[in-house]
């Protein structure tokens, strides 16, 4: 059975949907995402879709930046997703990425006026990462400002500046960038958050500083503290606080947790895996299942 995808208002074989090539989001980046993991259990043969109603609460504020107006809720578009994934068939951890977008097929700069609409595409995703730890550099591309473009919203025309920053890492010999804000604080990955562990406190940037409140970063700060007992202390963080970490990693969906062994060409604390890092992403691996009772809430199961 071929993968399947919901576009204008109905669901269609992947290969037969198609957008022209003057959609107004294709020339201007007028668009706003999200990434969704599907994870397929084995042992209990379903999947379970992580903080599925969160995601599309986030994708609603996204639209309302861009004046996208769609005539969905965030639960009918849960809904939705269910049943495309079910027509999809797969049997393995899946990734589901919905896009509202301005659909008119017209020239000229503008947000109004303009047609609006959703798709969702259910695929698979290999290790954003890879699967083990990762080099970063500092990237000479700074985070874009509030002011510029909303930083809080998965904006598509955005990540023209996460996509500069994440090619002059590789092609530096790293894994990942790290983008500094406009006066030089630290901001997030390409398409991460970060943090730091020092003295038995997870650090992370603020919101002041223009980073995407991610939802695995919330995850791994509610996780931190109910599984672990450990303090999240949300401020601005310098570049040198970095080199001196305990410990560092990036968070998002594609991400998953990723640890930092080496940023500029300096190790962070032993050079390998840290505890803290390594408990995190065990704990969050059987909670992203749906194995753990106390976080009902993040789980849509399908079978």
């Amino acid at each position: 059975m071929p993968p399947y995808a919901f576009f204008q208002k109905q669901f269609m074989p992947l290969h037969e949907a198609k957008i022209g090539i003057l959609t107004h989001a294709l020339h201007y980046g007028t668009a706003c995402f999200e990434g969704i993991r599907g994870n397929w259990d084995n042992e209990k043969e379903r999947f379970c879709l992580f903080r599925l109603s969160d995601h599309y609460r986030r994708l609603l504020d996204g639209c309302r930046l861009l004046k996208i107006n769609l005539p969905y809720s965030a639960e009918e578009m849960c809904q939705l997703t269910l049943e495309l994934l079910a027509k999809s068939n797969y049997r393995e951890d899946v990734y589901i990425r919905p896009l509202a977008y301005k659909s008119s097929e017209t020239i000229g700069v503008r947000l109004h006026d303009l047609e609006d609409a959703l798709l969702i595409v259910v695929t698979t995703l290999p290790p954003y990462l890879g699967n083990s730890t990762i080099r970063c550099c500092t990237s000479s591309w700074r985070r874009i400002d509030d002011t510029m473009i909303p930083a809080r919203g998965k904006i598509s025309g955005a990540y023209v500046n996460s996509a500069l920053a994440k090619t002059e890492a590789h092609e530096n010999g790293c894994d990942e960038a790290i983008l500094l804000s406009q006066d030089g604080h630290v901001a997030e990955g390409s398409a991460e958050n970060i943090f730091i562990v020092s003295k038995e406190k997870l650090i992370t940037p603020a919101s002041p500083d223009n980073v995407l409140m991610g939802i695995t970063r919330d995850s791994v700060m509610t996780v931190a503290r109910n599984e672990m007992g450990l303090a999240s202390i949300e401020r601005r963080l310098d570049r040198s606080e970095l080199y001196l970490a305990e410990e560092c990693f990036l968070t998002g969906t594609g991400a998953r947790i990723a640890p930092i062994v080496e940023i500029d060409h300096r190790s962070i604390g032993t050079g390998g895996i840290g505890p803290i890092t390594s408990t995190l992403q065990r704990s969050l691996l059987e909670i992203e299942l749906g194995r753990n009772p106390h976080y009902s809430s993040w789980y849509t199961f399908l079978p």
